[in-house]
């Protein structure tokens, strides 16, 4: 899984991006960004890989901006001019896109940045605030998290925490290759799913967790890819 995000002034062509990279299974894109220095502010702490930037942007040009990432930061540059490709590749980009492209285009670029970018490991752990305390969450322990306003409770297999965070900024965290939200009030770990019913679906022996129905064609989707489905 590549974490990815996106940068252009453009509201409708982070959009476009948004739901081709939707299609690719294995692109995550966290954040869209209409502003360059806000992206860079994201960077400092995010772990990001990718990067599909415009150039041509009020605040600070994609060809700027593009030298001020973090090493090892792949760019696929996203643009409706074509004149830039020779400085682009100069900077190493992985591809050039000129708007308007279609998804095949875009998949053909991902398919490059998927080459070219090493493989990482998702987090095995994150620490969350517990009243004054930090604790350990053990990612391949955990089995679903549950939200109840602004609290959560991680719901691990030998202990409970919980801690003052939104479902939002937890979807954020977690890897998406082995997370998903399978209800407004529910994120499960796919890789501890032994059952699937119509509304619910079985994390551990007698431990289940609803599944909203708008959640469920998605969820089975992410499922096919974790079991042999026949």
């Amino acid at each position: 899984m590549i974490n990815a995000i996106a940068i252009d002034d453009e509201p409708m062509a982070l959009e476009v991006i948004k739901s081709h990279a939707g299609k690719v299974d294995f692109i995550d894109l966290k954040e869209t960004f209409v502003s360059g220095k806000e992206a860079l502010e994201i960077l400092k702490t995010e772990k990001v890989q990718l990067v599909f930037l415009d150039i041509n942007m009020p605040d600070m040009t994609g060809l700027d901006l593009s030298q001020l990432l973090p090493e090892n930061t792949g760019i696929i540059f996203t643009t409706a001019y074509s004149q830039y490709g020779a400085d682009a590749f100069n900077l190493n980009a992985i591809d050039y896109l000129v708007k308007p492209f279609d998804f095949a285009r875009f998949l053909k670029a991902c398919q490059k940045a998927k080459e070219q970018l090493p493989e990482t490991e998702p987090d095995r752990y994150l620490f969350v605030k517990d009243s004054y305390d930090l604790v350990r969450v053990d990612l391949e322990n955990l089995l679903f998290v549950q939200s109840e306003g602004n609290y959560l409770t991680f719901h691990e297999e030998d202990k409970k925490t919980v801690t003052r965070m939104t479902m939002t900024e937890l979807v954020k965290t977690l890897p998406a290759s082995h997370f998903m939200r399978v209800h407004k009030s529910n994120v499960v770990n796919l890789h501890k799913v032994k059952k699937i019913e119509r509304h619910q679906v079985q994390v551990s022996e007698g431990i289940f967790v609803p599944v909203a129905a708008n959640y469920h064609g998605e969820l089975m989707e992410a499922i096919k890819k974790q079991w042999t489905v026949k």
